[in-house]
C-alpha cells in the first residue's frame, strides 16, 4: 500500500512541475493537475492538502535534481575564479538556447507570487537559491577567490538578470554579456 502512495505522490508531483513550468502557477487548476496525473481531486487532496502545500511540495522536489543539474555545469579544467564563472555563463547560454526555454522556474514561480512573501513556494525557492548560492561560494573558494562569499553573490545577481532578460528580449547574448562582467568581478577580487 505504501509503494501505492509512493507512486501516486510521485506522478501528482510530476504533473504539477510539468503543469506549473509549462503554464504557471495561477493558471494550473487543481483539477487538471489530477487529470494529468491520472489520479482524482480528492486523491489529490490526500496527498497535499492545497495548492500552495503542492508547488511547495514540487520545487522541493526538484531542489536537488536543479542544483546537481548547475553542478554538471562545473568545468573541469578552471583554473581561476574567472574562468570557472565565464564556463559557468556559457553553460547558462547553452541551456538558453533550447528550443521553448522558459528560465529557472524557482525565478518565475517566486515572480508570480511576489504579492505573497509568507507563501510556502516562495521559501522553496528561497532554499533552492541559498544553496546554489552557497556551492558557489565553496567552489570559489575551492579556486583561492579572496572574498569567494560575496563574489558568489555577485555572480548570483549576474545570473538572475540575465535569465530574466534572455526571457524577456528572447536573446542570449546577455549570457556573454554576464560572463565578460563576471570575468571583470573575479579578476578585480585577484588584485
Amino acid at each position: 500500500m505504501a509503494r501505492n502512495a509512493t507512486r501516486t505522490r510521485a506522478r501528482i508531483l510530476g504533473a504539477a512541475y510539468r503543469l506549473f513550468f509549462q503554464e504557471g502557477f495561477s493558471r494550473v487548476s487543481v483539477d487538471a493537475i489530477a487529470q494529468a496525473a491520472e489520479v482524482t481531486k480528492r486523491t489529490l487532496y490526500n496527498h497535499f492538502d492545497s495548492k500552495d502545500t503542492l508547488v511547495a511540495a514540487v520545487l522541493d522536489h526538484q531542489r536537488a535534481y536543479a542544483l546537481a543539474q548547475i553542478q554538471s555545469w562545473r568545468p573541469i579544467a578552471a583554473a581561476t575564479p574567472a574562468e570557472f564563472l565565464v564556463a559557468l555563463f556559457e553553460a547558462l547560454e547553452r541551456w538558453a538556447s533550447r528550443p521553448r526555454w522558459l528560465g529557472s522556474g524557482f525565478t518565475r514561480l517566486t515572480m508570480e507570487l511576489a504579492d505573497l512573501p509568507g507563501h510556502p513556494a516562495r521559501a522553496a525557492a528561497h532554499r533552492h537559491k541559498a544553496e546554489v548560492e552557497a556551492w558557489l561560494a565553496e567552489e570559489l573558494a575551492r579556486l583561492s577567490a579572496p572574498n569567494p562569499t560575496e563574489l558568489a553573490r555577485q555572480a548570483m545577481l549576474l545570473s538572475e538578470g540575465c535569465m530574466a532578460l534572455m526571457l524577456i528580449h528572447g536573446s542570449t547574448a546577455y549570457a556573454a554579456a554576464a560572463a565578460a562582467a563576471a570575468r571583470k568581478l573575479a579578476d578585480g577580487s585577484d588584485s
